[in-house]
């Protein structure tokens, strides 16, 4: 069974930090694609970083130099480091592996950014 637990998020004032993980159980990690979307009440889930098998990056626009996605296939857990943190990165932000048709999703973890 394929479990994918996030952790970190939380309340943060505007120019704060937060890191958060993903850790995932029951699949050969290190193949997958593994990305962090976000989704905002009103709006639609947007990719905010993504990370390939060989390291490779993508981000949104939003997030570009702000935000830093990696991953440690030793604990199968990948992080996304956000700093300078404004109101509009209020989301419910959740992890995903993909690999083909495999496609998985954990619960999500919950950032506010306000003062």
């Amino acid at each position: 069974q394929v479990q994918l637990v996030e952790s970190g998020g939380g309340l943060v004032q505007p120019g704060g930090s937060l890191r958060l993980s993903c850790a995932a159980s029951g699949l050969d990690f290190s193949i997958y694609r593994m990305g962090w979307y976000r989704l905002a009440p009103g709006q639609q889930r947007e990719l905010v970083a993504d990370i390939l098998s060989s390291g490779g990056t993508n981000y949104a626009d939003s997030v570009k130099g702000r935000f830093t996605i990696s991953r440690d296939n030793a604990k199968n857990t990948v992080y996304l480091r956000m700093n300078s943190l404004k109101p509009e990165d209020t989301a419910v932000y959740m992890c995903n592996a993909l690999r083909g048709r495999r496609d998985y999703w954990g619960q999500g973890t919950q950032v506010t950014v306000s003062s």
